[in-house]
């Protein structure tokens, strides 16, 4: 018996979704007061909020205020058009091939069984006829259309508030350091909970939908559900490769050129990269970051989902039970509402030391509030005894197993950012044992951080490991699938400390191109430093769960496809598990060297600029920032086909030529090494950035000796941190996409690779 009916549980997910939706819309309204315009009043009347009174450093150093104002907001405004140019060029292809790829699950899917319109026996219980398998074609075919749609709409809605909030940000960082964080934290939520509640209202939606037509063939109904992960996957990946390119070959080229070769700052308007470089962190770490996370979501749904249909939720029609997975997502934008407002309203930050603290304890309040979350779901969703599908035969799980399959998930996930932010801040003795090593060249720099990565792998590992192991046992595929929506559950929170990384970078280079005041310029570093770990949090964040993700899907596909069991000594399988742990090393050489190539361009083109513009370097002529814009754009958009195509092909390849079994191992393979790689190239590269800013900085006794900025060691750590971005930047974020992609992809054709598969083994 659950105590939850099926009429309150169709109204409280909707509920929660609204509730998020709303609450982003509020935060939007409030980062919206901040004016750009210079007519605006320079005093609000909030007295002393955040430790400061309201007056503006400029009017304190005589400074004239309406020219910055004016500054700011042209600075945006050509930020903000470039990356809504560079997301419509990339949308356009990738548009071109959502129809493509939507026709080809069509006509893979509707030929299983010859296009028939007849009822099929059902695939787990011979005695019942389910819906026909066109019907299975037609509406995976719509859910992946949804779920593209819908990833698309996310990466793009968070670039927009990105771009609207960084200058607001940098305009506040005036009236203090904790005006300033909130600006940038209050845009971060907006993306956080757009994503989490869309991406819960949508697939809510689809599958009430599909319920009209599915009626009690339930089984047929979650399957065509799965393709809602495939399409928001398949969107993240091209976004994440696409928007990684862009803004590292222009970090890169800026780097090169503007702070080796002619010693002036990062941010500096002279430099022609400089406005390709702040448009790169919002379609990159912005948009790319946002679809990724929003397919892991619906992957792990998807995932969950598919196991239950299979078990006796879905064969007694339990529809509450079978919604857990959407009523801990709900749970979670509920828990992720009352943490945000800790870092916003209930605490105040007054000075530049309580930033990181203030974003490490939105991840432990969030934890903590989602367990106790979790237990209520658990005792009103579910009945305290059930059976979960278990390749074959039927497992019986009670209640509590499940919850703590949930809870394991979501303590991994706040390890691994933990382990992350230890191995990525300069505040420990890791990413400072780095910046030592700047002081003999950049050849032990490289040294030191690749063996930082290497180590920073080992932890993470074991959590996931543990995960899989206790969740596997309670509940078998559908535990881990859970525990992934556990790691997953606080993602609204995930998402806000992930955006207000790349904000409060852009606030940085605006206050430097706008000719702000140093104390201005030392506290949107501040914003920086902890955005720059926070991004790297939610980096490992993704890579987590990913795996769990993907093994939750490998688990659902080796059961859609009939395969009994996976055997590695079998020469098929075997094949397939050395090909697939392959597969992330040709990935990370593609998109290594795309950022490579398109960087050689934007270097010959920055300096080109420097060389032949008079006046350039002097500040009295102004670089032409269009080039630079349009050179990263065009690069990116050739450049993301190639990685695409080689995820999106493999499993179909596979799966046609070698079949269901070497397909397996091939997933198996490429998870295996995928988290490894991506876990290490993320931290190595987030490590050399800060050593980079450790010494920049110059907080520590310890880091004066190795500064200032232009002194030998800071050139070190500058050719680390350059070769650190495509890692931390294009390649680790990317890998996990890799992973969850193909299983999923898998997922959704088992059908078509279990009948007409394996061609060359039927020769």
């Amino acid at each position: 018996m659950v105590l939850l009916s099926d009429l309150a549980t169709e109204i409280v997910i909707p509920a929660c979704a609204v509730v998020g939706i709303v609450f982003s819309l509020v935060q939007w309204v409030l980062v919206s007061r901040v004016k750009l315009s210079p007519e605006a009043p320079a005093h609000n009347n909030n007295g002393n909020k955040n430790g400061y009174n309201d007056y503006l450093i400029e009017e304190e150093e005589g400074l004239n205020d309406h020219n910055v104002v004016v500054k700011c907001a042209e600075i945006q405004n050509a930020i903000s058009e470039g990356a809504t140019s560079f997301l419509f060029t990339e949308y356009q292809y990738v548009g071109v091939f959502m129809v493509a790829f939507a026709i080809l699950i069509f006509l893979f899917l509707g030929s299983v069984e010859g296009f028939s319109t007849k009822p099929q026996p059902c695939t787990y219980n011979p005695e019942q006829l389910c819906k026909p398998r066109l019907a299975t074609a037609v509406f995976s075919t719509v859910s992946f259309l949804l779920g593209a749609i819908t990833s698309v709409l996310s990466g793009f809605l968070g670039m927009k508030i990105a771009t609207y909030a960084n200058a607001r940000t940098t305009l506040e960082a005036r009236k203090g350091v904790g005006k300033a964080f909130i600006v940038a934290f209050r845009s971060g939520a907006v993306m956080g909970f757009l994503l989490a509640a869309n991406g819960l209202l949508v697939l809510y939606i689809a599958i009430n939908l599909f319920k009209l037509y599915y009626g009690d063939d339930w089984e047929g109904l979650f399957e065509a559900i799965t393709g809602y992960g495939l399409g928001g996957s398949s969107m993240a990946l091209f976004g994440r490769v696409g928007g990684g390119i862009y803004t590292k070959a222009a970090d890169v080229g800026a780097d090169l050129v503007g702070k080796v070769e002619r010693n002036i700052p990062e941010d500096d308007p002279r430099n022609p990269a400089v406005i390709a470089d702040n448009v790169g962190d919002n379609v990159g770490d912005i948009a790319g970051m946002g679809s990724d996370l929003f397919g892991s979501y619906a992957e792990s749904s998807c995932a969950a989902l598919v196991v239950a249909s299979i078990s006796s939720f879905g064969i007694n029609h339990e529809f509450t039970s079978m919604c857990y997975p959407l009523l801990v997502s709900s749970m979670g934008i509920l828990v992720c509402l009352i943490t945000t407002l800790f870092a916003t309203d209930f605490f105040e930050i007054k000075a530049v030391k309580e930033i990181e603290p203030a974003l490490k304890k939105q991840l432990i309040i969030s934890t903590v509030i989602m367990t106790v979350g979790v237990a209520i779901v658990s005792w009103v969703a579910l009945p305290s005894s059930f059976t979960i599908f278990n390749f074959g035969t039927q497992k019986v799980v009670k209640n509590w197993q499940l919850f703590l399959c949930v809870c394991v998930g979501l303590w991994a996930g706040l390890i691994i950012g933990f382990v992350t932010e230890y191995y990525t801040s300069n505040t420990y003795s890791p990413v400072q044992d780095v910046a030592d090593s700047c002081r003999t060249g950049a050849a032990t720099n490289v040294i030191f951080g690749l063996a930082l990565g290497y180590k920073s792998v080992i932890i993470p590992i074991f959590a996931i490991a543990v995960s899989i192991y206790v969740s596997f046992s309670f509940a078998a595929m559908y535990g881990i699938a859970v525990a992934a929506l556990g790691m997953l559950s606080t993602i609204a929170t995930g998402l806000a400390i992930d955006a207000y990384g790349p904000i409060s970078d852009n606030a940085g280079g605006i206050a430097e191109m706008a000719g702000m005041s140093h104390r201005i310029r030392e506290r949107t570093d501040a914003l920086d430093a902890a955005g720059n770990t926070t991004a790297a949090i939610g980096k490992g964040f993704a890579i987590g769960s990913a795996a769990l993700v993907s093994l939750a899907l490998f688990g659902a596909f080796v059961s859609r496809a009939g395969i009994s069991s996976v055997d590695v000594l079998s020469p098929k399988v075997f094949i397939g598990l050395i090909v697939g742990a392959m597969l992330p090393y040709w990935f990370s050489a593609m998109t290594m060297k795309s950022v490579g190539s398109a960087a050689l361009k934007m270097v010959e083109e920055v300096r080109r600029q420097f060389n032949t513009i008079p006046g350039l370097m002097e500040g009295t002529a102004k670089p032409d920032y269009a080039t630079c814009v349009k050179i990263s754009t065009d690069a990116s958009i050739k450049e993301m086909i190639p990685p695409g195509a080689l995820v999106m092909l493999t499993p179909l390849i596979v799966g046609i030529f070698f079949g269901t079994e070497t397909l397996s191992g091939v997933l198996a393979g490429a998870l295996v090494s995928g988290v490894q790689i991506a876990i290490s190239a993320s931290n190595t590269g987030g490590a050399w950035d800060n050593a980079k800013k450790y010494i920049e900085a110059g907080a520590s006794e310890h880091a004066r000796t190795l500064g200032p900025k232009g002194s030998e060691p800071h050139k070190a750590a500058v050719i680390g941190d350059t070769i650190g971005d495509p890692l931390k930047d294009t390649s680790g974020p990317s890998l996990n996409i890799l992973i969850k992609l193909m299983a999923v992809e898998s997922l959704v054709f088992a059908p078509f690779f279990a009948t007409h598969g394996g061609l060359l083994f039927k020769i």
